[in-house]
């Protein structure tokens, strides 16, 4: 397949494709489910993402990282994560893990209280996070894909759940084949998701240590040395909370350069570097690197498989009023 600078997907290849995969998990979700009981509510969700990010592009990769946080933790893609903290339970969106750098709340409160004014104790929280994160796929790389709804929110939220379940930034490539295949998930989708790190930012605690290796080595050995000085200096050794975007050469395009810059030793992340290092995953890297219409297209169908783990569906949990309480 030659590759392509666009990553424009057809709507009607993956309506149809995500009509197929939803029968096929047996998860009850299906495109459209909302289409007789709250027509508008995409329509909302999708202009709440686009004002949200017209005023602040950085809000897309915020509310693709919330979905993946929400559905890659201990409860699957129920809403877990946007449950405030009561006395006695901490919950998952005072993680350190997400507390304070998972970002998007506002869009995902601006748009539940617009769907609840027109169909009150309809639309899911968990269906919204979904719908955003594709919105803003949308927007950041002009990824399209049919989302199959129905997911229900859950009442649970427990702190320790993130740091049990999400892949950490030091993982190697054996580590991270593991952690998504106990959801079910594959090497290949694990890598393509991976690409999400082509926007955002992340903090300096999150790599630091690659930049001062050990008595051997300066810097971790697997960075390219150009750029490893670039990272100093972006965080002296008292800037932990400091920030630097994911990939530097297009930092607000959701696109495969990604993986290009792992080529050249210019992953941000240990968990980023091992892909292109690791004899599991290098031909993917290299694949994705080399076909950007293709690495879309896998994208957005693993974005959808991902939006079906663990569920609760049918009577199962609740249509929260409020996202960040339970009813």
């Amino acid at each position: 397949m030659k590759s392509s600078s666009s990553t424009m997907i057809s709507p009607i290849f993956f309506l149809l494709l995500c009509f197929a995969y939803a029968s096929a998990s047996g998860a009850y979700l299906r495109v459209g489910y909302y289409q007789k009981t709250c027509p508008e509510a995409e329509t909302i969700v999708r202009k709440a993402v686009k004002k949200a990010v017209a005023s602040n592009p950085g809000i897309a990769a915020g509310l693709i990282r919330m979905h993946f946080h929400d559905c890659l933790s201990g409860y699957g893609c129920d809403a877990s994560v946007l449950l405030k903290s009561t006395q006695g339970n901490d919950a998952e969106r005072d993680s350190p893990v997400n507390k304070p750098s998972l970002r998007g709340f506002e869009v995902i409160d601006e748009a539940k209280a617009q769907i609840e004014a027109v169909c009150p104790g309809t639309v899911s929280c968990a269906d919204i996070i979904a719908f955003a994160a594709r919105d803003s796929a949308y927007k950041a790389g002009g990824i399209y894909y049919a989302v199959p709804a129905g997911r229900r929110d859950g009442r649970v939220s427990i702190k320790n759940e993130v740091i049990q379940n999400l892949p950490s930034p030091n993982l190697t490539a054996s580590a991270l084949v593991k952690n998504f295949a106990r959801k079910g998930m594959s090497v290949d989708e694990m890598v393509t998701l991976s690409g999400a790190h082509s926007i955002g930012v992340s903090h300096c605690s999150s790599f630091s240590e690659r930049l001062s290796f050990n008595a051997t080595h300066a810097q971790d050995p697997s960075l390219d040395p150009s750029y490893a000085a670039f990272l100093k200096t972006k965080c002296p050794s008292a800037g932990a909370n400091a920030t630097v975007a994911l990939d530097i050469v297009t930092p607000t395009r959701l696109d495969n350069k990604y993986y290009k810059e792992l080529k050249h030793n210019r992953g941000l992340l240990t968990s980023d570097q091992t892909l292109m290092n690791s004899h599991l995953t290098t031909g993917m890297v290299v694949n994705n690197a080399r076909h950007g219409a293709l690495w879309a297209k896998k994208f957005a169908k693993a974005m959808v498989h991902m939006g079906s783990l663990d569920v609760l569906t049918g009577a199962q949990g609740e249509v929260r009023r409020h996202c960040s309480v339970v009813n």
